[in-house]
Parts: C-alpha cells; sequence; structure tokens
C-alpha cells in the first residue's frame, strides 16, 4: 500500500489576514484531510474554518506538537494512518510550518519514514520583510533570537553589522514581541549611523508597518512596537 503524503499548510501571519494567505489549492486540501499535527489548535481550527473547512471539525484528528507536548509526541501514532495511505496537514502557530518552527522536526521524520512532503505556498514574515526592505535579496541570513543578555546582544549586533558590511548581506533576525522596543533601542545605541535598518511589523495585518531608513534617521522617528510580531532586517553599506 503506498503512504499517505505530508502537506504543510502555512497559517496566517495577522489577525483578519485570510484572503492574503492562502490559494485555492488550500481550500482542496483541507477538505481532503482529517488528520493534523499542530502547534496551536485553536489557531488551527480558526484557520480551518476561515479557510473554508466544510468538514465537520467533529471529525478532525488533532495531534498536538505545542511546546509542552512535543517531548512526549508519538510519531509511530502521528503517522499511523499515512503509512496507510492517508494524507495528513502540518500547521505552525502563524506562518510557514517548518521555518523557524518547531515543525521541522515532524518534517524530519517523515523523511526518515519514506514519507512524501509536500510544502503549500504561504506567508513567511522572513521572505515577506526581505522582499519590502529593499535590502540585498541575493545573499541573506535569517539569525533567529539575539542573545538576551545585554552585553551579548550587543556584540552580536555590531558582529551582523560586520558581516553585512563585509559580505554586502542582509541580517535578518527577530525578537520576542514584548522585547521589541527593548530591541530597537539597543539597534540604535550599538549600529552605525549610516547603517541602513528595516522594521517589518505585524506583516500582512491591517496595521501592517514596514519602513526602511538608516540608523540616524530611526533615532528621529517614533514608533510603539511593543507586543507586535516583528521582522528585523539590517544592511551595512
Amino acid at each position: 500500500m503506498a503512504k499517505g503524503n505530508l502537506y504543510l499548510l502555512p497559517v496566517p501571519l495577522a489577525e483578519h489576514a485570510d484572503r492574503a494567505s492562502y490559494t485555492l489549492l488550500h481550500l482542496d486540501i483541507i477538505n481532503h484531510i482529517k488528520e493534523y499535527v499542530v502547534e496551536n489548535e485553536k489557531t488551527a481550527r480558526k484557520f480551518l474554518k476561515e479557510a473554508g473547512l466544510k468538514i465537520p471539525q467533529s471529525e478532525l484528528i488533532i495531534h498536538d506538537y505545542g511546546k509542552h507536548s512535543r517531548e512526549k509526541i508519538n510519531y509511530n501514532l502521528v503517522f499511523k494512518a499515512v503509512e496507510q495511505g492517508a494524507d495528513i496537514g502540518l500547521m505552525s502557530e502563524a506562518g510557514c510550518p517548518g521555518v523557524a518552527d518547531p515543525g521541522a522536526d515532524v518534517v524530519f521524520e517523515a523523511h526518515k519514514r519514506g514519507i512524501k512532503v509536500i510544502p503549500l505556498v504561504g506567508p513567511s514574515s522572513i521572505l515577506l520583510g526581505l522582499m519590502a526592505s529593499g535590502f540585498n535579496g541575493q545573499n541573506f541570513s535569517f539569525k533567529g533570537y539575539l542573545p538576551i543578555d545585554k552585553g551579548d546582544r550587543s556584540k552580536a549586533i555590531k558582529d551582523l553589522e560586520f558581516v553585512s558590511h563585509k559580505e554586502r548581506s542582509t541580517q535578518i533576525f527577530i525578537e520576542t514581541p514584548f522585547r521589541n522596543n527593548q530591541m530597537l533601542s539597543e539597534l540604535l545605541k550599538s549600529l552605525k549611523p549610516q547603517t541602513l535598518f528595516c522594521v517589518a511589523c505585524n506583516v500582512t495585518g491591517k496595521d501592517e508597518y514596514i519602513r526602511t531608513q538608516s540608523i540616524a534617521d530611526w533615532k528621529n522617528t517614533t514608533v510603539d512596537l511593543h507586543k507586535k510580531p516583528c521582522i528585523f532586517l539590517l544592511f551595512a553599506p
């Protein structure tokens, strides 16, 4: 018997951004699949409803892959139906599963079991931020979270600036939303005035804010990023 497939379904990045987040193919897939591995069940069920799910949600099988469950997840149970020919879906809490996301472990497990992995197009704040920044899109690096310790973080920021200048590369990173304003303050202190910096905040949302300018100009800009999902990008000419 042929094995089923693991579909990677991106989830909207912001509230009320569903129309900008999926294609007609998504509608076909979600009305075919009845089993999912998800990071956040509430988010996943909401997305499925907004995307046009016709299957009764009571018929869905949801495997929890949240931070309190992933260490004890039973992959034999997760992939049981797939081994018997059924398809299954993987969803992150927001954006693309497997990209800056623990779902990458589920994808790797599928590969180990010889299960076909099918990624679907959808919103990635990393790429959308890069697209909108005006920075080098041929040489870029995503660094994830920078250190929390102030000294280590300041050094990491200066290292990113050095690498960007030396390699002509765009450096991309993120921060926990409630620390965004502190991160911006640290960036303004640590980076050179001529370094270019972009904030891509709440991408695809109604209050989307994307702005690129020099550090010197950012010092004269007032913006509140508190508790808003952001991507930060820098380029040192």
